[in-house]
């Protein structure tokens, strides 16, 4: 891990806690499969022995639960200590017509509840007084714009409703940085460039496997806007030192062109004594704009690996490879 020129911007409590891998909570929302509450709580009680402090969630991952069983996971742990972050874009609302199950969503949780996009400002004083009451807390520390890409382009509702009023929760003390996520760097971009976010959160875009070529990164450094990486693995793709036929990328069956880039990776990998996935955590930290690496974890096994992972010392001489065999296009 590097620290990044960035960081210095930031608020102390958020510079001290992004020393550290960041604890993606998506999956405490049942994202994929079904997680049970004593795994979650037990998964932030490794993470917090291994001294791991920013936790990351959304009213999206698992309509509400996520930030349910994140709040009881902390809960009782100082807020000075911690630093949690969610996200505003989709209100949860009841559902007129359930179905059983928001599956179709990724989750396995009851559909009683359904999103409702709002990227206006009164949008997201809603939103974060519903996840403060879920979290059971008196406030967050970050705010994140929720993909205003999805389905469809939400970015001037975004710009002239949402921002504004992040801004000034920022500027009376409500919380202490503002920042967008999303797995598109066009859209990522056009925040950066148009607005005074203090981060981004760019996800499966700035990876060993795929470096964004929107020209994010430049301007993200040029303009002081720390980047959070999270998606590091590529949905799987790369967390496994050999990458199976049937891996996954981007929620999905792995292209055969991303399977073979990423054996390629893995061949290198071994040849200099390197796991991928270590390296996949490793990668994001050599850029100067990267002020914290986050994985999604549910259980204390996930915790234990990815923190091990995360602190492996990589060899020079294994990036110096990969840029000779042109699989590192962020640094030829």
């Amino acid at each position: 891990m590097t620290t990044s020129p960035i960081a210095s911007r930031l608020p102390p409590k958020l510079r001290r806690a992004f020393e550290g891998l960041g604890v993606g909570a998506a999956q405490f929302g049942n994202m994929g499969k079904v997680t049970s509450a004593e795994e979650c709580l037990a998964a932030v009680d490794c993470a917090w022995e291994l001294g791991l402090r920013f936790y990351d969630t959304a009213p999206h991952y698992g309509l509400g639960l996520s930030e349910r069983r994140l709040g009881q996971a902390l809960k009782g742990r100082s807020p000075d200590d911690v630093v949690i972050s969610t996200k505003v874009g989709r209100l949860l609302e009841p559902n007129p017509a359930p179905r059983g199950s928001d599956e179709a969503n990724g989750f396995l949780v009851a559909d009683e509840l359904i999103r409702r996009r709002d990227y206006t400002a009164e949008g997201v004083r809603q939103s974060l007084e519903a996840s403060l009451a879920r979290l059971d807390m008196a406030s967050v520390d970050i705010l994140w714009i929720h993909d205003p890409e999805e389905p469809t382009d939400r970015f001037e509702e975004a710009l002239e409703g949402a921002v504004p009023e992040l801004e000034r929760l920022r500027e009376q003390g409500k919380i202490a940085a503002w920042g967008v996520g999303s797995k598109d760097a066009g859209m990522l971009k056009r925040f950066v460039d148009q607005a005074r976010p203090d981060l981004i959160m760019l996800a499966g875009r700035y990876t060993l496997l795929e470096q964004e070529q929107a020209g994010l990164m430049d301007a993200c450094l040029e303009r002081q806007v720390g980047v959070v990486a999270v998606g590091v693995f590529n949905s799987g793709l790369l967390a496994r030192d050999e990458p199976p036929a049937d891996a996954w990328y981007e929620y999905g069956p792995a292209p055969e062109a991303m399977l073979q880039r990423a054996r390629d990776l893995a061949a290198v990998a071994r040849a200099h004594g390197v796991s991928l996935p270590a390296a996949a955590l490793a990668f994001p930290w050599r850029h100067p704009a990267v002020v914290n690496v986050m994985a999604g974890m549910r259980s204390p096994e996930q915790v234990k690996r990815n923190h091990g992972l995360s602190v492996r010392s990589i060899p020079e001489a294994f990036w110096s490879e990969l840029r000779e065999r042109d699989l590192l296009m962020a640094e030829r």
